[in-house]
């Protein structure tokens, strides 16, 4: 990889990962390492921003909604674009994803116990003027460690639809959490910031809705993708309430109706978390 001279001014750089949690930390962590920062939460919101931030260094999931990290590394890393360093930070350990990283001239960072440790070698790898400042602040916390599995948290009152997905998600390598009403799932989101939510319509204490407008309020929880299920046909007007911003942020990401054919909510959440299909598993 061509090396590229630090310039006076702090080096520009982009985050991109559907993980709120990790995006947060991270991005406190290298701005005060001195990095300016820019994040984003998808692949598309991703390449928008790096054609108009240009940023010297990208840091990216593979795994991501709409464009996946590795296409828009493809297509941030031509030949006639500026110089661009990139660290792919993945919890895949698919060969091919890193033979893929590998032929980009990207540096990894597996998501897990080492990550941190990982995330400032690369960094110093490209900038080695940092390596002192890592050294005193660096981008490991102290007590935080990242998640190698995606974390999924299902709200539903009912005990036999968690029951069904919690199984069928934890053969899938994905951590799950349980609220059975709003206001213990918002407690709860607040705790653990998993990275997508799973929510039924209709519960006791706060409905869909008024989960979605708690969350948006808070800087921990504005971000994490929402994805509302009912048994019951919520019509056009719930529907585009539940779909409208909360407090500058997006509302639902996806609205569908309660199914023991749990296909379509899985290819949903394959999006956001990033799980491999297994075949053998009836979804």
């Amino acid at each position: 990889m061509n090396s590229i001279a630090p310039a006076a001014a702090a080096p520009k750089m982009l985050i991109a990962d559907d993980d709120p949690w990790l995006v947060r930390v991270l991005a406190e962590r290298c701005a005060r390492m001195g990095f300016e920062v820019e994040t984003a939460s998808n692949g598309m919101q991703a390449l928008l921003k790096a054609r108009r931030y240009k940023p010297d260094i990208l840091v990216i999931d593979v795994n991501m909604p709409e464009v996946d990290g590795l296409s828009v590394c493809a297509q941030l890393l031509d030949p006639d674009r500026a110089p661009l360093h990139v660290v792919v930070a993945t919890g895949s350990r698919d060969p091919g994803t890193f033979e893929r990283c590998e032929g980009f001239g990207a540096i990894y960072a597996r998501k897990g116990a080492d990550f941190w440790t990982e995330m400032d070698a690369a960094l110093v790898e490209i900038y080695p003027d940092l390596k002192n400042v890592a050294e005193q602040t660096g981008t490991r916390p102290a007590t935080e460690v990242v998640r190698a599995n995606p974390r999924v948290l299902l709200v539903d009152d009912d005990a036999e639809v968690k029951l069904l997905l919690a199984s069928r998600l934890k053969k899938l390598g994905v951590e799950v959490l349980y609220a059975a009403d709003a206001t213990e799932a918002y407690r709860l989101a607040c705790r653990e910031e998993p990275t997508v939510i799973v929510s039924d319509y209709y519960m006791p204490n706060g409905d869909a809705q008024y989960l979605l407008g708690k969350l948006r309020t808070s800087p921990v929880t504005e971000n994490i993708p929402v994805i509302v299920l009912s048994g019951r046909d919520l019509g056009d007007a719930i529907q585009n309430e539940l779909r409208r911003e909360f407090s500058g942020h997006r509302g639902a990401a996806q609205i569908m109706k309660k199914s023991m054919d749990t296909s379509e909510l899985f290819g949903a959440l394959q999006q956001y978390c990033g799980f491999e299909p297994d075949p053998r598993i009836e979804l």
